[in-house]
């Protein structure tokens, strides 16, 4: 918004020579525009504060959009075990994130690699920074860690969790989150003075940032661990371990797709701000907000249908848990160039991105690879086939609008749009990068809790499941199959009296 101005020198002539003390009266009237314009810009201030801590509060219920997917997801016995996982991520994250992680991510100014100011929420709020940043950003930590601890899921010792938690909240996941979001980050594309291939990394909500990471956590977290007892058979074949309510999966699902709206749109961190195109004083931020918000759906409606009619011909079921993967899936993936790509290539996003599930699952089953969530599959498969899908969607005019650069009219953009390869280059290094960040420090972590015999239940602790041997008893009474069928009543049908 443009800033207003006033000079009594410049006010004062047009007075007239009439005007009785007219230098008084144009400091009078230059006065009173000030303090609009100052009320103005608090205005500004408010309506942008206001809209990000909306955004972090719709990000934050994401939360119980995980508790309640990944409750539905494992069987009975393990439901309190999982809901206290997901409740010590956002606590042991909240803290960790406070002490560290926010300084790591974006305590500038500081070299490319790390953060180092703010630990504590020292110096905040700032030119730069407000609470509501960081409350944000801390909501984007804790999603991170959700994602891992879905992957690792029903076998896992609780001490382990507490570990990896504060691990990745505080160190590993902030420690990307500079390289890709912070305006010092050696690939940010905020980063204008040294840009990354001339371009940076077009990373919005973070399908490479928050994805990748907490899937690529789960991956080597559910490697080291091994698959649960009974998921594979002693000839190698799949045997489904399903969850023990769909309902509670469709009911996270649809948490989570309500907390997208937050997650997506609110990584703008800004609402009241103009683009000053032409005569259209109705097209602003507040319009890419829109927009983003219109792609982030119609990837993941998308990446629904595709999963929904592509498991129907593979396996001959319509599947409800597959379709909400597919939908999150979607998702996972346009949450990286949700702000930068037309409506209609978001389509192709989410049909893809079913595709890259489906197909990540399929090897998943044949190396034995046991994700009682599919948490690696689709945090990690679908973000990373979105990063690459923005490098060949990204739309000119909405990567100028959304990422300026000084001085410059244009930067990189997609292949596929006219722009060149060097953004498809920056991006195959943001997954190259995170997936070796990653491995370097969560897969010896895990490694080290493996050895220490810090991360996996024994064996009969498993098999009675987690609820009763870890946590005092079942979260609420029930039977399973098994039990059902063994003390069921037999039925016979009775005919109406006098049916002779």
């Amino acid at each position: 918004m443009a800033s207003l101005s006033c000079s009594a020198d410049q006010l004062a002539p047009f007075l007239g020579p009439n005007t009785t003390n007219a230098a008084a009266a144009a400091e009078y009237i230059c006065n009173q525009f000030t303090a609009v314009s100052d009320r103005f810009t608090d205005t500004g201030y408010a309506i942008d504060t206001t809209y990000l801590l909306f955004s972090a509060y719709l990000v934050f219920s994401m939360q119980l959009g995980f508790a309640m997917l990944c409750a539905g997801s494992v069987r009975a016995k393990n439901t309190m075990n999982i809901m206290l996982t997901n409740v010590l991520d956002a606590a042991a994250g909240g803290l960790f994130y406070y002490l560290f992680g926010f300084a790591f991510a974006f305590g500038g100014p500081s070299n490319g690699f790390i953060g180092k100011h703010f630990f504590g929420l020292k110096q905040i709020p700032s030119s730069s920074f407000d609470y509501s940043n960081f409350l944000y950003q801390w909501a984007f930590a804790i999603a991170a860690a959700g994602i891992t601890s879905g992957s690792i899921a029903e076998r896992t010792q609780f001490v382990a969790y507490l570990i990896y938690s504060s691990f990745l909240t505080g160190f590993v996941y902030p420690v990307v989150s500079h390289w890709f979001w912070s305006a010092d980050g050696w690939a940010s594309a905020s980063n204008t003075g040294n840009l990354l291939f001339g371009s940076g990394v077009i990373d919005f909500a973070g399908s490479g940032v928050v994805h990748m990471v907490g899937g690529i956590a789960g991956l080597y977290g559910a490697l080291v661990e091994g698959p649960r007892i009974g998921r594979f058979d002693r000839t190698g074949r799949s045997v489904a371990l399903r969850g023990h309510s769909a309902s509670l999966v469709v009911l996270g699902t649809f948490l989570l797709w309500f907390g997208w709206y937050g997650f997506n749109p609110g990584s703008f961190n800004k609402i009241f701000v103009t683009y000053n195109v032409g005569n259209q004083p109705y097209y602003g931020q507040w319009s890419a907000v829109g927009r983003t918000a219109v792609t982030t759906t119609l990837a993941g409606c998308t990446a629904a249908l595709t999963t929904l009619f592509g498991k129907r011909i593979l396996s001959g079921h319509w599947n409800v848990t597959d379709v909400c993967n597919g939908l999150l899936g979607g998702f996972a993936a346009i949450t990286s160039g949700c702000s930068v790509v037309e409506p209609w290539a978001a389509i192709i996003c989410g049909f893809v991105a079913a595709l890259v599930l489906i197909g990540c699952n399929m090897l998943a089953e044949k190396v034995k690879f046991d994700d009682p969530l599919e948490a690696a599959q689709l945090h990690g498969g679908c973000g990373a086939w979105g990063v690459i899908f923005t490098a060949l969607f990204a739309a000119e005019k909405y990567v100028n609008e959304v990422y300026p650069i000084p001085g410059k009219s244009t930067r990189p953009y997609g292949l596929f749009m006219g722009g060149g390869g060097r953004l498809l280059a920056a991006h195959v290094i943001q997954v190259l990068v995170i997936l070796g960040w990653v491995s370097a420090t969560m897969g010896p972590l895990f490694f080290i809790l493996h050895k220490l015999k810090l991360l996996r239940i024994s064996a009969e602790d498993e098999t009675a499941g987690m609820d009763m041997t870890r946590h005092g008893g079942f979260a609420y009474v029930y039977h399973d199959e098994e039990d059902s069928n063994k003390n069921s009543i037999p039925m016979r049908k009775i005919e109406p009296a006098g049916s002779n």
